[in-house]
């Protein structure tokens, strides 16, 4: 029987920030399905950058950008004091594909990304009314997460090892080791929060550094 554990980035309890949670498949993994993970998930890559902005002038899409609706979003609450429902509906969906897929091409799951929502992927935003956030701070939110971005991509190195260790694992046991899982949940989670608060703008609470 396959052992299921399911990870939740750490958070203080109330915190409004962007929760995010992974069942991670720990025992009988698909060691096909590892060896050839990163041919395999090119489909729903390329889907994903789709979404990316596009030059029309030179015909040419920038795949490393996801396609969030910040500047509408910045703009509506700096001049409004509103987050638009459509823009936010939008900017969850796309953040929780965006981690679906990172979870598929991370080894954390086996199972395909899906399109639609799924119940192996969740990503939970706080309740946003805009009429408590601070107005100015979408002017400056991307200066103040600078500390984040430089912790983050140390996250990102620290990830990146632990799933070349959980693919080895895969490869010759079939298990994918939970204190592996422990770390590229947490880097996914922490990371979703930083997107949270900087770009998406659902909170004004500044995210911790720790995972």
């Amino acid at each position: 029987m396959q052992w299921v554990c399911s990870i939740k980035g750490k958070l203080p309890s109330m915190s409004p920030q962007i929760q995010t949670q992974i069942d991670v498949s720990l025992t009988e993994r698909n060691r096909v399905s590892a060896l050839f993970r990163i041919i395999l998930v090119m489909p729903m890559a390329i889907f994903v950058a789709s979404f990316a902005p596009t030059d029309l002038s030179t015909s040419r899409s920038n795949y490393m950008a996801v396609g969030f609706l910040v500047l509408p979003v910045a703009l509506a609450i700096v001049v409004r004091q509103i987050y638009p429902t459509y823009l936010l509906t939008f900017n969850e969906a796309l953040l929780s594909l965006q981690t679906r897929v990172d979870a598929y091409l991370l080894l954390l799951t086996d199972e395909y990304p899906s399109i639609e929502e799924n119940d192996v992927v969740s990503v939970t935003f706080p309740p946003v009314n805009a009429k408590e956030l601070n107005r100015w701070l979408p002017l400056i939110k991307w200066f103040l997460a600078i500390p984040l971005y430089v912790v983050g991509f140390a996250y990102l190195i620290y990830a990146g090892i632990l799933t070349l260790i959980a693919w080895f694992s895969i490869l010759f046991t079939g298990n994918y080791p939970e204190t592996c899982a422990e770390g590229v949940v947490g880097t996914i989670a922490y990371w979703n929060r930083i997107v949270g608060y900087a770009l998406l703008l659902v909170t004004d609470e500044y995210p911790t550094f720790s995972l």
